[in-house]
């Protein structure tokens, strides 16, 4: 978002998610908790795992390297149970479905370039983004996306609506005004169901116990409320779309607002900077709202393969910063080292903790272990401004 968004009187902006259902998320799940198993016996184990989903088959590819045995076979049946897809009648299911396994070792190339200064394992752009809209820092539109999917999965699992199926999506459209939220425009659920239910009912039912809980008081009397309009959803998740990792890069992010580096980040390890750096900016956009810096911020930073320090790192502020532009950009530099060795340090992020955020979403995530949404640097980077004397903007402004 630019300053054109600040500035407008009246804006829509929309976000969507999916529900740990949705085939490409069945295949993040995967992935990740293949990453997670490793990871667990083997903290310097190196993986870029894909997985594709389709009909009655799953197939896991790419590259791993570990000294633990991995039973693939049955961590790809476990997550499919876990999911909800365990019904022949949901055309794929986790006993039936056949499992194909092509994995090999890392490239020597790549191994060579990270080496034991721990260097980059590719080139790239990474970019994290936070904002002062909700209490996790994150854009109203994708938070609220989120919550309604996490919702559609709650009442599927407690027995509230047991008639829903592990499939879904969301979309949520928000109104804002000069920069800040006003109102839901527009709802958009698409939810999976048995046959028996009518589209009435169902319409009704996730009215009450899904959406009107969620959107509460950005609901009025003009929002769009639209469930189902495809009006039957009984055939869903990988027997109606193939999946594919990685495919769901905005909704694991930021739904559309500020930008993204391109990299996804399910089935990567650590080493892998299009994953742990994204974690990181992510960390410095967040701490330098939380102390006050800035309402809005994105980061971004660059890598070279096999080089052990970010060849760029940039703030942007979308002029919302309190204190002069070049003093941010210090005050990072200072208090975070943004080497994929010091974010692994300094993260934690040799440990199994990535299944969780391969469903609703990889940021402003309170619910499961996430160290890079901890605002832990917030007090000292508040206190190192002061000691600065960093400017404000109306400052710079009056100097130049």
């Amino acid at each position: 978002m630019t300053m054109t968004f600040m500035s407008s009187p009246s804006l829509l902006v929309t976000s969507e998610s999916v529900t740990e259902g949705h085939p490409d998320k069945v295949c993040d799940q995967i992935a990740d908790a293949i990453l997670d198993e490793i990871i667990a016996h083997d903290p310097d184990g190196h993986v870029a795992c894909e997985v594709v989903v389709t009909t009655g088959l799953v197939m896991v590819i790419g590259e791993i390297s570990t000294s633990h045995y991995v039973d693939i076979t049955k961590i790809v049946r476990d997550v499919i149970a876990d999911i909800g897809y365990t019904k022949p009648e949901y055309a794929f299911d986790a006993e039936s479905c056949g499992v194909l396994v092509s994995v090999k070792e890392q490239s020597r190339e790549i191994s060579d370039a990270v080496g034991e200064d721990e260097g980059a394992g590719d080139q790239g752009i990474m970019l994290g983004f936070a904002c002062n809209e909700t209490p996790e820092l994150m854009p109203l539109p994708i938070s609220l996306a989120h919550r309604l999917c996490l919702r559609l999965a709650q009442v599927r699992k407690d027995g509230t609506l047991p008639y829903l199926r592990p499939d879904g999506k969301s979309q949520v459209t928000i109104e804002y005004e000069f920069g800040k939220p006003k109102r839901a425009h527009a709802v958009v659920i698409a939810a999976q169901h048995d046959p028996d239910i009518t589209i009435e009912q169902l319409r009704s039912d996730i009215n009450e116990h899904v959406v009107r809980p969620v959107l509460d008081h950005w609901i009025d009397d003009k929002t769009e409320i639209h469930i189902n309009r495809s009006g039957s959803f009984v055939l869903g998740g990988p027997a109606a779309d193939s999946g594919l990792s990685g495919r769901k890069n905005i909704v694991d992010t930021y739904g559309a607002i500020g930008r993204h580096g391109g990299g996804s980040y399910s089935g990567k390890d650590p080493s892998k900077v299009d994953r742990s750096a994204s974690y990181a900016a992510r960390w410095v956009a967040k701490n330098l709202v939380a102390a006050g810096l800035l309402d809005r911020c994105e980061v971004e930073l660059s890598y070279a393969i096999g080089h052990p320090q970010p060849i760029g790192v940039s703030v942007e502020t979308f002029g919302t910063h309190k204190i002069n532009h070049g003093a941010i950009e210090q005050l990072v530099r200072d208090h975070f080292d943004l080497s994929p060795k010091g974010i692994i340090r300094d993260l934690n992020l040799r440990r199994p903790i990535y299944r969780p955020t391969a469903s609703y979403g990889h940021f402003g995530r309170m619910d499961i272990e996430a160290p890079w949404e901890e605002t832990n640097k917030a007090d000292e980077l508040r206190a190192a401004a002061a000691k600065l004397g960093a400017e404000t903007p109306a400052g710079e402004a009056q100097r130049a």
